[in-house]
């Protein structure tokens, strides 16, 4: 982020209303060094102090106040007045109404009818109005919650300087424009084309030309379709980018619709499931032609998006024209009920977008600090940013099975530790209940092939735990990709004992879900806890039996795997059933 820096050469008479017609104080001559110290040091001095106005509560004189965000900011009328006309004229007209209170009360909403300013980054600018200084941007709103992010044109540094362009711009603070605009000048050519889309508006509502022009051919270049854009986006400046385009020569015809997917859209904008039905069936046009799923995870409420999923067979990892599934897309819009929706019906948390993104990076790069370390309080609805990511974070655990990662990362991510440690950690149960099984299915995956996971070893045998230990002379692209074939192989081997042992893997999950990896894998448990887990343990080693012989009486096998089946009825088999029967018992 840009500091204060920037505005080491703003002074004092930069903004104010009455050093806008007149420049009567000349600056000190190379000669006077002694008096532009001294001038300096005044300078300092008085930033200082009316900095205890704004920040020390025991100089609190504050004679009006302003509503941010549900606080109440003090303000020292004289101050703002002196240093913003936009003030100057608000308190005016405040002094000349007939019914005064003690302190006028101003609402931030109301000041600002187009754009939007937090209580944090309000502060920023009123510190600098205050001290002529501006200070470091808080984190808290500046930055997100993904720690491999380094914030330089994520969604929360980008609203946080389009906020204080907000601010500026309104409260006539000229010398704040230019800096901010620069700031987001860069974020253009930097940020994803979707975040580019609030720079955009800032501008027009802003009325920065250049800035907007630059927005205008950033967007134009980029394959945001027109629906998007016509969605978030003032008809003023679609109009701009779509002349943009016809002039470009890149060809751009097929970021169009036809007629028949715009009235599908339309239906969906009105809610009219039953017009929708129509509209499907009068035409050859599909759910996954129109994109509908996407379109509703982006713009209708979660009833509508469960009725739509009703109306027939579609996609949900279907990939858009930017390469976005459902999931991706809801992520962006951040809702839990969308996303819970769009899970409960089968969606991949795991899918990657062209960036190499999951949908839950994606709700990270969009989340602020504040958002997410929010404290709960009962009877107070979460926070939704830390909902969402909450929910897809439970879902990447749960299901290890959901997808890949991505190959390009140079250091073993943590859900890629969390999945080979509960992959590793169910085929361990598998090999202690089910022997026969899991080495069928270990085989068929060709497990065998691939290296156990040494974070499982370590922990296991108490040593020091150290989930990232690596060879030194192991290259970690090479680590990376000996893990994911480790994470391909597991995958497989529980797919193949859903497959072919349903009743074995039902078990396993009951085991999993009721914490008892623990005592199966030997590891050391608190005394307190031991007889309450033998406990579950002799109640669940019936329903172990059951399964076992369920798959036995049901097993079919095909070809070559019908010679290995433990349900065989020679010597061998049997003596192989009765020694598992002894190690369950």
């Amino acid at each position: 982020m840009e500091s204060g820096n920037d505005l080491s050469s703003l002074s004092f008479a930069a903004s104010s209303p009455a050093s806008h017609g007149s420049s009567t104080q000349s600056m000190p001559s190379a000669g006077n060094e002694p008096v532009a110290s001294l001038e300096l040091l005044s300078l300092t001095k008085l930033s200082g102090n009316l900095e205890k106005l704004l920040l020390e509560t025991g100089y609190d004189y504050s004679d009006a106040v302003i509503v941010v965000e549900g606080n109440s900011v003090g303000l020292n009328r004289c101050i703002l007045a002196s240093r913003s006309q936009f003030f100057h004229d608000l308190f005016k007209k405040s002094a000349n109404e007939s019914a005064k209170e003690s302190k006028p009360k101003y609402d931030m909403k109301e000041l600002l009818p187009h754009g939007n300013v937090g209580y944090e980054t309000f502060m920023v600018y009123l510190h600098y109005v205050y001290t002529g200084k501006l200070k470091p941007l808080p984190p808290e709103v500046s930055t997100c919650v993904d720690d491999s992010c380094v914030h330089d044109a994520c969604g929360p540094a980008i609203n946080c300087i389009v906020e204080l362009i907000y601010a500026s711009t309104t409260f006539q603070m000229k010398e704040l424009v230019l800096l901010f605009q620069r700031r987001l000048l860069n974020f253009v050519d930097k940020a994803f084309v979707e975040d580019v889309i609030p720079i955009a508006l800032a501008a027009f509502h802003c009325q920065l030309n250049q800035l907007q022009s630059h927005c205008v051919q950033r967007i134009a270049r980029s394959d945001l379709d027109d629906i998007t854009l016509e969605k978030e986006l003032p008809h003023e400046v679609v109009s701009e980018i779509k002349s943009f385009r016809k002039q470009s020569i890149q060809a751009t015809e097929h970021l169009g619709y036809d007629k028949r997917v715009r009235r599908i859209h339309k239906a969906l904008d009105s809610d009219d499931v039953e017009l929708l039905k129509l509209l499907l069936e009068e035409s050859d046009i599909t759910l996954d032609d129109a994109f509908a799923i996407h379109y509703a995870a982006a713009y209708c409420n979660s009833k509508v998006l469960t009725e739509v999923l009703s109306v027939g067979k579609a996609n949900l990892n279907l990939r858009n024209s930017r390469g976005y599934t459902v999931l991706h897309v809801a992520a962006r819009r951040k809702d839990p009920s969308i996303i819970v929706g769009l899970l409960s019906k089968g969606a991949s948390v795991s899918d990657l977008t062209e960036h190499g993104q999951t949908a839950i990076t994606i709700c990270r790069r969009l989340t602020r600090p504040k958002d997410y370390n929010e404290s709960m309080t009962q009877g107070k609805e979460t926070n939704k940013d830390k909902l969402c990511i909450d929910v897809l974070a439970r879902e990447m655990i749960r299901n290890p099975l959901a997808g890949n990662m991505p190959m390009s990362s140079m250091m073993v991510a943590d859900d890629l530790v969390m999945r080979l440690l509960l992959l590793e950690n169910r085929v361990a149960l598998a090999r202690v209940l089910f022997p026969l099984e899991a080495k069928l299915a270990m085989q068929i995956a060709n497990a065998h092939l691939t290296s156990e996971f040494r974070g499982l070893n370590s922990a296991t045998k108490g040593l020091c735990g150290n989930l990232r230990e690596v060879d030194l002379n192991e290259i970690p692209h090479e680590q990376v990709k000996r893990l994911q074939m480790r994470l391909e192989a597991l995958q497989k081997t529980v797919e193949t004992g859903r497959r072919f042992f349903p009743n074995c893997s039902e078990v396993l999950d009951r085991f999993l879900e009721d914490d008892m990896q623990d005592t199966l894998l030997l590891e050391k448990v608190p005394p307190e806890e031991q007889s309450g887990k033998k406990m579950r343990y002799m109640e669940l080693k019936d329903e172990v039996k059951k399964a076992f012989d369920k798959d036995i009486a049901g097993r079919t096998w095909e070809g070559g795997l019908s010679s290995s089946s433990s349900c065989s009825s020679s010597p061998k088999a049997g003596a192989n059933h009765k020694a598992r029967k002894r190690q369950l018992y």
